[in-house]
Parts: structure tokens; C-alpha cells; sequence
């Protein structure tokens, strides 16, 4: 097996699908006419090998990462230079992402771990953008002048290790992309709000990586129970995990006043925590500790500083504490980790990454049954097995969430994410009112929490008040700037039941240009497409979704989308019956 060291480069066109859809004829014609004036030249001038084309995209190697970044600028210029006079919507931009590594020497073809990370890039770039690993920056850096930004390691999917990542966008300097329902600039609320970032992890074991997030996590689900704060959720200040980015522009970013950072050293049963909490208007320190203590007092210094943070903001340092239900501690440290991991793993929302994110919830109520946060992350493991079409049988596994659910409802009745879990077992289950007395419970317990507004706006799209969830997934996008995907599900479906198909398809299709695995997402795609005549693009989304799940039929929908009124599910079987999907 021949390999060799290469520098890889994979495009590919934004929204290709919605153009094919406009115009099939044109749109061919343009790409190809693109190509042979603009982007294979550029490669050609850079030495480039153009390794094979994918559709609308394109895999390329070069012997040199001066090259490949040069040769991607300006491709990305001289495309924006040609769109100038092109309409919006029959506009070609691409995404590229550029990766140094090994790859696997198959005839023509490479192959391997250097390509995947490149294809990976490509899809976290924006349009007419570029993002290049941690690699590829060290060997440019100071060879040519091209500013990128730092955006640190980001999770990957389908990647075990975490990828440095740095990215260039041409005009303002690669600003982020405006999450759905969100302006560029978000207005403050009318109460504190806070953001907490990833501690940095000190103690030079990459293993450690899930303690530091987990501490973190900890923080922003204790703050999240106080009504008088606006707590930004993790997946948006996550964000900025590993990067040295400005307070001031991250407060401006996710619209919060107040930012907490830190960083965390764990070494043997001792821990170093240090934190500091900012005003992001003025950049000034409000208050800042250090904490030198046993690991077993991990979960004292997080109560000590959610109530400094508390107290702080609320300026009333005298007569205000932090009243709490004093929550469950492990008696095993080893599976506080697990857990951590378990959590951290499910973030991820890949199927690979469930699997694990089962062994290890699976292992933390092993070593500690009473523990019960074990528990939740056990629940949400299983139903995660459900949405993402790996439980052998479905009712089973939702049965053994809801009694995981219920016993880490048991072991802390201040948990929310246990009364989530519940009630998302209900629901997919078919028990809706006691799904809705769960859920109403949990964002009790948690108001500021984005996941549990989501979850709420989820199930009241299923009891049949789509107004109500599309107004609370619209709190949960403001608290959650940078989302997860699955919110955008509950978006779709709050519009779908509304009848506003053509918004919920324009919501849906980043699902689609993402290549996401949640079945959900794929049915709900399938019957709006269907609602307005377009059966082709419904044709294709089906195929796609056989092919991830031969097995998929009609029958099985009633368990993935629970809806408690006959007409809403018969209306829901019906359009995906005339897309063609299997009885």
C-alpha cells in the first residue's frame, strides 16, 4: 500500500441541490462553464492534480500548501469577481477546505484519513470561503499574506481527535454565519445575560479535554435554573473552545453581557480551577478566583462559584444566595467522567458517536448505580438510538429510557435533564400528557436552558400548537445562537403544521447540504417537498434515506413522529406514501 504526504483541497458548490431544482439546464451548464474558465485554470496555474469530481464537488492534491492556499483564494476571489452580475438566487459559490496529511495511493484515486478531514473543512466553510487545519496554517503562515482566523479545535464529525481549525472569508474576515432567527447582531435582553466559555484544559492529557468541557457544561446548566438570568447555551459559547477571540466581539456575537472564561488542571485527585468573570461592554473584571482543592470538592467549587456569578451580577452581594436543591454528588469520581464523555459524545449527533456515548453511560451506572446523573445520560442514550434509527426495537429502547429517566428523577429531583428525558420517553412512547407534565417540569427547573425550550417547542408541534412551539423554538435559537441541528427540525415541523411549506423547505435544506443522520429531518424534508409538487427533490431525499435505513417503512413513522391528533398523522402518512415510501 503506497502512501505519501499530501496537501488536499475538497470543494464543493453551496445550495447545489436548490439550484439543480431551479434549473437543472443552467445551472449544469454554468458549473461546467466555471470550471473551465475559472477554477481549473487557477489549479492548473498552482500545480494542482485534480484527483476526480463528486457531483458538485471536487478533490484536489497538491505537493505544496503555498500552492493549495493560493490556488483556493483565488479561485474563491475570481468567483465572487464573476458573481457580481449574476442574480442571487442562480449565483455558484463554493466551500473549500484544505488539509495536510497521509493519504492511501489508489491508482488515481487517494484516499484516507487526510481526505476526510479535508472533506470535513470543506463543509464547515462558508460560502465563498475557505477553512484550513491547524497544519496547513503552520506551513503558510508566514509564506504568504492571506489573513485567516483562528477558530481553535473544533469537533469534527466522524473524527475521533478535535481539528485546530483557521478560516478565510473574503470582504469583513470570515464572520460567522447568522444563526436562524437571529440578526448579526443580537440585541441584549432585559436581564443579565451570560456566557460561559470552555475552561481551558491545563493538564496536558487530551483525555481530560471531556473534565474541562464538563465543568464548564456544569456551570451553564446550574446558572440556567435562575429565572433572573439569560444563560447562553453551551453549543453557541462552545463555539469559541480554543481560540483567543476578543471578549468585547464574543459578547457582541452572542448578544451577552457578561462573559465567565477560566481554565481547569487536574492532576492525580487534585484540581486547579481558576475564573473570571468580564463585563464584554467594558472588558472589565468583575471578579476572578482561584480554586486549590481535593477532586473530590469538584462539585463545592461549582456551587461556590455559580453563586459568586449569581450574586455578581444581580449586584446584591449582602442580602441575595443562591438557594438550590443540593444536588446529588457521585460517590464515584470515575463515573462523574463517564458521564461528562457520555454527554459530550451525544452533542455530536452522529451514529457513531451514539454508540460510544452509550458504553459510556452505560459505564457510569455501572461503577455508581445511584448516581443520577448516569442515569439521564443512559436515558438520552437510548432514545438517541431511537432518532438516529439504530435501536433494534424502538419501543424497548424507549421503554428503558424512560426507566433510566425515572430513576435519575429518583436519585435528584432537581434535575431537569432527567424530567426531559422522561418526557421525551412519554412522548415517542404516545403519552402525551404525561410527556407535557415532564417537560413543563423540566424548563421549571431549567427556564434559561435552550435545550429544554426546544424540547417544549418539540412537543407542542406534536400536540398540535404549532404557534406555541415556533415561538418558543425562537426563545431556544436566541438563548442558542450557534444551535444544534435538530433544532432546526422542530423549526421545519412548527412551520409545516403551520402550512407555510416553502419557509420550512428554505429551513430544512441545511439540514440536507449538511448530510444530517437524523431520521426525522429526512421524513419531514420528504412531505414538505411533497405538499408543494416537488417530487423529484422528495424522489431523492427518499433514496437517501433507504439507503442510510433499507429498512425504513410507513409503519415505523408513527413511533418517529408522535403526533397526538389523527388528522396530523394520517395528513404526515399520506404525503410520504405519495413520495413512495415503502408500507
Amino acid at each position: 500500500m503506497e502512501r505519501r504526504l499530501a496537501a488536499i483541497m475538497a470543494t464543493d458548490v453551496v445550495g447545489y441541490s436548490r439550484l439543480i431544482r431551479a434549473d437543472e439546464e443552467g445551472t449544469l451548464a454554468s458549473l461546467k462553464a466555471l470550471r473551465a474558465d475559472l477554477i481549473d485554470p487557477k489549479i492548473a496555474e498552482h500545480h494542482g492534480r485534480i484527483v476526480k469530481l463528486m457531483g458538485d464537488g471536487m478533490l484536489v492534491e497538491f505537493a505544496s500548501v503555498v500552492d493549495a492556499v493560493h490556488a483556493a483564494v483565488e479561485t474563491q476571489q475570481a468567483v465572487t469577481d464573476h458573481n457580481a452580475d449574476v442574480p442571487a438566487d442562480k449565483r455558484i459559490e463554493l466551500r473549500i477546505g484544505i488539509n495536510l496529511g497521509d493519504v492511501v495511493i489508489d491508482g488515481d484515486d487517494i484516499q484516507g484519513d487526510g481526505v476526510n478531514v479535508a472533506s470535513r473543512l470543506e463543509s464547515m466553510a462558508e460560502p465563498g470561503g475557505i477553512c484550513i487545519s491547524g497544519m496547513v496554517y503552520e506551513g503558510v503562515r508566514d509564506r504568504i499574506e492571506v489573513p485567516f482566523k483562528d477558530l481553535g479545535e473544533q469537533e469534527v464529525k466522524n473524527i475521533e481527535r478535535p481539528v485546530r481549525v483557521w478560516r478565510w472569508l473574503a470582504g469583513d474576515g470570515a464572520a460567522p454565519a447568522t444563526p436562524l432567527g437571529t440578526t448579526a447582531s443580537l440585541p441584549l435582553p432585559d436581564k443579565p445575560s451570560i456566557a460561559v466559555l470552555p475552561f481551558t484544559n491545563m493538564s496536558g492529557d487530551s483525555e481530560q479535554e471531556f473534565f474541562a468541557d464538563g465543568l464548564a457544561e456544569d456551570i451553564i446548566t446550574e446558572l440556567s435554573r435562575e429565572p433572573d438570568l439569560f444563560v447562553i447555551a453551551r453549543n453557541s459559547s462552545f463555539v469559541y473552545k480554543g481560540q483567543s477571540k476578543d471578549i468585547k466581539e464574543i459578547g457582541r456575537d452572542l448578544g451577552a453581557r457578561y462573559v465567565l472564561e477560566g481554565s481547569v488542571r487536574k492532576a492525580g485527585n487534585r484540581i486547579r480551577l481558576t475564573a473570571q468573570l468580564i463585563d464584554a461592554e467594558t472588558n472589565h473584571h468583575l471578579w476572578a478566583e482561584r480554586y486549590d482543592r481535593a477532586l473530590e470538592d469538584v462539585f463545592e467549587v461549582q456551587d461556590e462559584l455559580t453563586s459568586a456569578i449569581y450574586s455578581t451580577l444581580l449586584k446584591k452581594f449582602e442580602d441575595i444566595g443562591l438557594e438550590r436543591t443540593i444536588r446529588q454528588k457521585p460517590t464515584d469520581l470515575d463515573a462523574y467522567q463517564l458521564v461528562l464523555r457520555a454527554l459530550g459524545l451525544l452533542h455530536r449527533m452522529t451514529r457513531a458517536d451514539c454508540d460510544a456515548a452509550f458504553e459510556a453511560a452505560e459505564a457510569a451506572v455501572a461503577r455508581d448505580p445511584h448516581f443520577g446523573r448516569a442515569h439521564s445520560a443512559m436515558a438520552w442514550a437510548h432514545m438517541y438510538r431511537v432518532f438516529m434509527g439504530q435501536a433494534v426495537d424502538p419501543e424497548e429502547a424507549l421503554e428503558m429510557g424512560r426507566g433510566e429517566a425515572q430513576k435519575a428523577i429518583e436519585a435528584d429531583r432537581s434535575d431537569y435533564w432527567g424530567y426531559a428525558a422522561l418526557g421525551g420517553a412519554e412522548l415517542y412512547l404516545g403519552h402525551h400528557e404525561r410527556a407535557l407534565s415532564a417537560i413543563e417540569r423540566a424548563v421549571a427547573l431549567g427556564p434559561n436552558n435552550a435545550e429544554m425550550r426546544a424540547l417544549h417547542a418539540l412537543l407542542l408541534n406534536y400536540l398540535g400548537r404549532p404557534e406555541e412551539g415556533l415561538a418558543d423554538i425562537g426563545l431556544a435559537v436566541r438563548l442558542n445562537p450557534h444551535h444544534p441541528d435538530w433544532y432546526l427540525v422542530v423549526w421545519g415541523r412548527s412551520l409545516y403544521l403551520l402550512g407555510r411549506h416553502e419557509e420550512a423547505v428554505s429551513v430544512l435544506q441545511r439540514l440536507e447540504d449538511a448530510g444530517t443522520e437524523l431520521l426525522q429531518s429526512y421524513l419531514l424534508m420528504i412531505a414538505n417537498h411533497i405538499a408543494i409538487d416537488h417530487t423529484k427533490e422528495a424522489g431523492e431525499i427518499l433514496a437517501a434515506l433507504l439507503e442510510m435505513k433499507p429498512d425504513m417503512t410507513v409503519a415505523q413513522v408513527p413511533q418517529i413522529a408522535p403526533f397526538k391528533e389523527k388528522d396530523d398523522l394520517d395528513r404526515f402518512l399520506g404525503l410520504l406514501r405519495e413520495a413512495g415510501l415503502p408500507e
